[in-house]
């Protein structure tokens, strides 16, 4: 229904106005009479096969909603009535920005990918706290934190750690966003020694609460085997939880799109079906080259059962949709689940 019906009305829309509007319709949709019943009993699999305990933390399921979707906590509650195991809010800056100028979200309908270039747009630290203390406690929170547009280089750390603080008590682990292709002095966030001085000052902080919470990293899928070596060597020196593979891809290789199109469009982060491939071959090479030393959540072009699978076989320990949310609808996750389970049966 949704891909026959649903998604053709949703797609003759400017993306980003239907993802507002998206966001009204199923808050509105969630207030009603008999919602939650009829929608747990449409996509929500409850089964001891699906829990997964992971740095500390018991997920009901492995599929969660990538960063992105939900950037300012604002609907959380209701997005885990599709079957999510868990669900990361973000990127949150310490204030609130608009981020880049519109028209900044594309799709490739024949890729079934969309490129994005949104610049960290969202309501700042104070607007994501309102939202997470309306927590219903129905699943496992991330917070993806960043920093803002403006801040000087030499600052960069401070925004991550004033999100990181305030964040801390109503989150349930965080990610340092350090490989968004579209925010400034990307080069800098993504240097080894000042990733080495960005988590130690972040773990120095985790340690003075009294309840710690696991930190990870995500990376890009456009890194070459001497930069995932170096990952590797980075995650075994600080001790970090765990690694997120993989945020959007800046390449623009063998897609359906014409060069004219893609020229339009400009710059931007890649996501979907496209990225697929490169996505699940850094899962596999980190999977493979740390010996399995610590946890990777895969993300990058899951549009399927079969994709997640992939994922998860490559060496991932939970994978997360996004795009392929978007292309598939909610019955995506139920689909998964329902995979994971047959192939624990046999």
């Amino acid at each position: 229904m949704y891909k026959a019906l649903i998604r053709p009305i949703l797609f003759s829309f400017d993306p980003e106005k239907i993802h507002h509007f998206t966001f009204s319709l199923i808050r509105n949709i969630s207030k009603l009479p008999g919602f939650k019943p009829l929608f747990k009993t449409l996509y929500i699999i409850e089964d001891k096969k699906l829990e997964r305990e992971l740095f500390g933390l018991k997920f009901k399921n492995p599929v969660g909603l990538a960063a992105g979707f939900d950037k300012n906590a604002a609907l959380y509650n209701e997005l885990a009535n599709f079957g999510f195991g868990f669900i990361e809010i973000g990127t949150v800056t310490p204030k609130a920005q608009e981020g880049n100028p519109k028209q900044r979200l594309f799709r490739l309908k024949d890729d079934k990918g969309i490129i994005n270039r949104m610049g960290f747009n969202n309501e700042g630290i104070d607007a994501a706290i309102v939202q997470l203390k309306k927590n219903k406690g129905q699943l496992i929170i991330g917070g993806n934190i960043g920093k803002n547009t403006q801040t000087k280089p030499e600052d960069y750390t401070r925004d991550y750690l004033e999100c990181f603080n305030a964040l801390h008590p109503y989150v349930d682990y965080f990610v340092l966003n350090v490989s968004c292709p579209n925010v400034g002095s990307h080069a800098k966030l993504n240097d080894k020694d000042y990733l080495l001085e960005l988590i130690g000052a972040v773990q120095n902080a985790n340690s003075k609460f009294a309840k710690q919470k696991p930190i990870l990293l995500k990376i890009a899928p456009d890194l070459n085997n001497n930069q995932l070596d170096e990952i590797v060597e980075l995650i075994a020196e600080t001790n970090l939880d765990g690694v997120i593979a993989s945020n959007t891809s800046t390449e623009r290789k063998d897609l359906k799109a014409s060069d004219e199109r893609l020229s339009e469009i400009g710059n931007g982060g890649l996501s979907g079906l496209p990225i697929k491939a490169k996505s699940t071959r850094v899962i596999k090479y980190l999977s493979e080259k740390s010996n399995k030393s610590f946890p990777i959540i895969g993300v990058g072009g899951i549009h399927s059962a079969e994709d997640a699978l992939e994922k998860l076989d490559a060496g991932a320990n939970l994978v997360q949709v996004y795009t392929g949310f978007i292309y598939e609808g909610p019955k995506l996750i139920k689909d998964i689940n329902k995979a994971i389970i047959k192939k624990t049966l046999y």
